[in-house]
């Protein structure tokens, strides 16, 4: 049976729920009409959403209908009770919080989550904010059917609940998670039913999380999905356990826009980011194949933390560029020759990673030349071209070789705007389901 049950207040909300479920490897079914259903239906199913349609009918049949499916997928197997709502707070939220605590029982309290931080939607003093614009003068203030004129959410759930509710705000938050843990089962004990957040941030939600988890309480998540899906992470273990996507990125270009680029990437989120000391791969053959191993250790040795591990050599940083002069004179050579080391063994690098990791299923590469030494290393014959992520940024997969159907994305080191790799990965993961 599931252990994850989303009550959703309309169909489009409740599917995206879903959807973050599924990325994260959770096997999630909604489920559209109950004259049909069979508990047999859903037995393989990690979390089961159900609509119920109710955003804008009156609060009375909004309650009857979230009580009456609350009821019917309760079961002792549900590790995570869920109330999906809007992200902009129309509808009956306070009405359906009551029904969902009603049918659970007094031991259960609800969450309040109501931010989408990726979509634009945070809650800070205890207002929502969307875009940066209070909730009361968006054009939600004038929705046809369900308006909502107020931004502050205490106000919002007070007028529609019956339950007392307690506000933590970002101060609280800052204290972390086991005090605000602290604090929830305080404000708990004095009677509050219905514990509401601050949250601006993904850090905010997993917070939350944690100190609901180390409060030990039964907790109805409600929120517009992300909570819903942070909070599951952290509770359940999927049925069917899939090794999560992992994306390496690989980027050998020196050009100074890359390393705006990067620095833009790397504040966007925490990646497993690995400098190779290039001067090391012209060297001997025992220090050239002594850099490599350790660039691949340590890429593996932490890999399973990140989503994105990231390997870039140390010339983009000026003070770290090779004079090539004395290399050329020591080897009597090209100065294309003693670069094309170097990108042999970044390509070489990714063999090694995509050899002994094979959860890397996507490459963001950047530099033409790195590109093609990552094409002949991993023994593709070309890359299967599907899209366009930017101007002169391609997105395939490998054609054929050992590592077939491994996506990769290439741009030019000088091309893109400032977030032009966070464009990059941001695809990747949509395509991985990161």
């Amino acid at each position: 049976m599931p252990q994850c049950v989303v009550i959703a207040d309309d169909l489009t909300g409740g599917n995206a729920t879903g959807v973050l479920l599924k990325q994260l490897n959770y096997r999630a079914i909604t489920v559209l009409n109950t004259e049909n259903f069979s508990p047999d239906f859903i037995s393989s199913c990690d979390c089961v959403i159900y609509p119920t349609d109710s955003r804008a009918v009156s609060k009375e049949e909004a309650y009857k209908r979230v009580y009456d499916s609350t009821k019917l997928f309760n079961t002792p197997e549900v590790k995570v009770f869920s109330k999906r709502i809007d992200s902009t707070m129309r509808g009956n939220v306070g009405t359906e919080i009551d029904a969902m605590l009603d049918c659970l029982g007094s031991e259960y309290v609800a969450i309040l989550a109501p931010a989408f931080p990726s979509s634009g939607r945070v809650v800070c003093g205890g207002y929502m904010l969307v875009n940066g614009v209070p909730l009361h003068k968006t054009d939600i203030a004038i929705d046809p059917k369900t308006p909502v004129k107020i931004s502050e959410i205490e106000s919002i759930i007070k007028e529609q609940s019956k339950y007392p509710i307690h506000t933590f705000l970002i101060k609280d938050l800052m204290k972390g998670p086991q005090e605000l843990a602290t604090a929830m089962l305080k404000a708990v004990k004095e009677g509050a039913r219905i514990l509401n957040f601050d949250c601006i941030s993904q850090d905010d939600l997993d917070l939350i999380a944690d100190a609901c988890i180390n409060a030990r309480l039964k907790v109805v998540a409600t929120d517009p999905g992300v909570f819903t899906a942070t909070l599951t992470r952290k509770t359940i273990k999927p049925k069917e356990q899939h090794e999560k996507p992992r994306i390496l990125a690989v980027v050998g270009t020196v050009h100074p826009l890359a390393k705006v680029q990067l620095d833009e990437f790397f504040l966007s989120q925490q990646t497993n980011h690995i400098v190779v000391n290039t001067v090391e791969l012209i060297e001997s053959e025992e220090r050239h194949e002594a850099e490599i191993q350790r660039v691949v250790n340590t890429v593996l040795a932490n890999y399973e933390k990140f989503s994105v591990s990231a390997v870039t050599g140390d010339g983009l940083s000026p003070e770290k560029r090779i004079n090539f002069t004395p290399y050329l004179e020591r080897y009597h050579c090209s100065l294309d020759d003693v670069t094309a080391r170097i990108n042999d063994a970044f390509g070489e690098i990714t063999r090694r990673i995509l050899d002994r990791a094979p959860a890397f299923r996507g490459i963001y590469s950047s530099g033409g030349d790195i590109t093609v030494a990552v094409c002949r290393k991993v023994q593709t014959s070309g890359i299967d071209l599907n899209d366009e992520v930017l101007p002169l940024a391609a997105f395939g997969s490998f054609m054929d070789g050992p590592f077939k159907g491994v996506q990769i994305i290439t741009k030019g080191g000088s091309q893109g705007k400032n977030n032009a790799i966070s464009q990059c990965i941001s695809y990747l993961k949509r395509s991985l389901y990161i």
